[in-house]
């Protein structure tokens, strides 16, 4: 059992951290950015997806990276890239249980645009689970990891990072919540990234995770 007892804010990214990876969300996802990619800077889409993992490395989201070397209109990006069905994702009651157990407040912290988070966490049947969303908007389009905009989140909410715990499926993007002193637990197996010892707990599944948690120490 995992006991996480100190935590009073549970801070959760969303894509492929609150719903399986396997239900294909971020593939379409990324299928639209590519076909962004593509017309925008004019490449094929080999080129395009290669450019995209550039950007995603170097900048942390692809528009960071577009923005950074191109003139592109932000808000008609993520308009675009962000209008994908969301038919593969499934309701999730048990996770809705499972948040709303948790003591303390919930926030979703996201480098996805805010309507389409709206959208997503509708579906999932876990919106009335979470306090308040950090968009991509909200961060003035600099994303995770960038250790300013982790500083944003804790200073709109006003948590302490120390009793705070941070959910999230990107390696890299836990490094600046455990040096502000978070918990960090990795949801997935990293995408094929190193694993550090940032990283205080990996689990495969949110869900199972969450199950396992004790708050027997809890005031």
């Amino acid at each position: 059992m995992i006991g996480l007892s100190h935590v009073r804010t549970w801070v959760f990214d969303m894509d492929d951290t609150l719903y399986p990876r396997e239900q294909g969300l971020m593939r379409l996802v990324q299928a639209r950015i590519n076909a962004y990619v593509v017309e925008a800077v004019g490449l094929e889409p080999e080129e395009a997806r290669v450019l995209q993992r550039q950007f995603l490395d170097e900048h942390g989201t692809t528009l960071a990276g577009l923005m950074a070397n191109y003139t592109i209109e932000p808000e008609h990006f993520l308009q675009v890239v962000h209008d994908v069905p969301l038919d593969g994702l499934e309701p999730n009651p048990r996770l809705a249980e499972q948040l709303k157990r948790l003591p303390g407040r919930r926030i979703v912290f996201t480098n996805g645009a805010r309507d389409y988070a709206r959208r997503v966490l509708d579906r999932v049947g876990i919106a009335d689970c979470f306090e308040g969303v950090f968009a991509i908007e909200d961060a003035d389009l600099t994303p995770k990891p960038a250790p300013s905009t982790f500083r944003r989140v804790i200073e709109r909410f006003g948590f302490e990072p120390r009793s705070a715990a941070f959910f999230e499926d990107t390696p890299r993007n836990l490094e600046p919540a455990k040096a502000m002193g978070m918990a960090t637990i990795l949801i997935g197996d990293g995408h094929g990234k190193a694993i550090g010892d940032h990283i205080d707990h990996v689990a495969p599944d949110l869900l199972d995770f969450l199950s396992s948690v004790t708050f027997k120490d809890a005031a």
